[in-house]
């Protein structure tokens, strides 16, 4: 593939990067269960429930998806979506406390939510019998809802009794279902893009880009990781650095898919940019999976890329203002002055998580749980103030 080719503008819907997602965990497991159940390679069950949590939450939160239909965005759908994230990310952090719990919930989301988004699609006037008569593409889409949905339900009962397949036939089940997945991510796709109208419009009383979601989602990691480092330092809790940095990775990923951000900064949705996607969230998904084999890697990697991105972001920050000082001041609103600390004391404490990533024991264990806390409280707070920025720019045009 050329390079021009390989940076023409594309994009990908937000339900279409999740259900990509999803389906490349699906695929990467059940790849991966042929060698685990061989004793080949270990294997982080709860790595793997924690990460489809955290997808199952990022739905509810971006989208009002939940795995029994969509709803209309409120804060309570948010604060639902928030605490899923948090028993996902905890249950990803650390082994064996929510295991049950990340269980009973994705069994929950698997079985009756399967069964129940395959009755709407059924019954749904909008639905089947329109999509029957529409014929062609949407033929394809009732066959992958069918997949998926049928399929959701094997697995939530592949989650309520393992031993009702070996493990050889459950690895094929999981490959089978995330094939389905993706078949379902690429009909989507097809489907918004050729046919206007079709992506379903957002039920929602809470306004909440989808960019202001993910800096959600990021927050909460953010200080669920910092609080969880502190006990674990003082040799209270067990810690799965694998899965913390491959989840990291899928969280990367998914705001690339989705719009371009990076950990560098933004950049046109393209091509280029799915691939890189994919090609960050691949090995988040193996580290989730398969514990310590990608530790030192994605240390780097992550490592890096906070330094690199701080230093890129507190740059774009200070160049303006020394080319300004020069000319004649103006007032800046209070509201500007708290963006402007928020981003600067943000930027400083990711380059600091970053440095102590690739020098090790520079900084204590205890020091940088206080970091990654700090730094996830300043994000909730900057998402505090861009929604309250947002508010006051739609006032002004109203005004106006």
């Amino acid at each position: 593939m050329s390079i021009p080719s390989l940076l023409k503008k594309t994009e990908l819907p937000f339900e279409v990067v999740i259900l990509l997602i999803v389906g490349m965990a699906m695929l990467i497991t059940g790849t991966l269960l042929f060698p685990v159940s061989s004793g080949a390679l270990p294997y982080y069950e709860d790595g793997l429930y924690g990460l489809l949590l955290v997808m199952f939450a990022l739905q509810i939160v971006t989208m009002g998806k939940t795995p029994f239909g969509d709803v209309r965005r409120s804060r309570l759908i948010i604060a639902v979506g928030a605490v899923i994230s948090a028993v996902g990310i905890v249950n990803c952090f650390i082994p064996d406390v929510f295991t049950r719990l990340s269980r009973i919930l994705l069994f929950i989301c698997f079985g009756p939510g399967g069964f129940l988004l395959l009755l709407q699609m059924l019954f749904d006037k909008d639905k089947f019998r329109t999509w029957i008569k529409h014929g062609g593409i949407f033929r394809h889409l009732i066959l992958a809802c069918c997949l998926v949905y049928g399929l959701s339900m094997l697995i939530a009962l592949l989650l309520w009794n393992q031993r009702i397949l070996s493990t050889e036939m459950t690895a094929l089940t999981v490959l089978i279902y995330g094939s389905s997945i993706i078949y379902l991510a690429g009909v989507l796709r097809f489907i918004y893009r050729n046919y206007s109208g079709t992506e379903n419009p957002r039920k929602e009383d809470i306004e909440l880009s989808s960019d202001q979601a993910m800096i959600l989602m990021m927050g909460i990691f953010m200080v669920l990781l910092g609080t969880l480092l502190i006990p674990v330092n003082l040799g209270k809790l067990p810690f799965s650095g694998s899965a913390q940095l491959g989840l990291l990775m899928v969280i990367f990923a998914v705001q690339m898919l989705a719009s371009g951000n990076t950990p560098i900064g933004a950049f046109p949705r393209s091509r280029l940019m799915i691939l890189l996607g994919i090609l960050f969230a691949t090995p988040g998904i193996v580290s989730c999976i398969i514990p310590d084999i990608l530790v030192p890697l994605l240390t780097i990697v992550v490592g890096v890329l906070n330094i690199l991105g701080g230093l890129i972001t507190l740059t774009k920050i200070f160049i303006p203002l020394l080319r300004q000082s020069d000319e004649i001041k103006h007032p800046v609103p209070p509201l500007l002055k708290k963006l402007f600390l928020v981003q600067l004391t943000m930027n400083l404490l990711t380059i600091m998580f970053g440095t102590s990533m690739l020098v090790p024991h520079l900084v204590p264990g205890l020091v940088i749980g206080v970091i990654l806390a700090a730094n996830g409280c300043v994000l909730l707070y900057l998402l505090h103030l861009l929604v309250l920025l947002e508010k006051l720019q739609r006032d002004t045009s109203i005004d106006l």
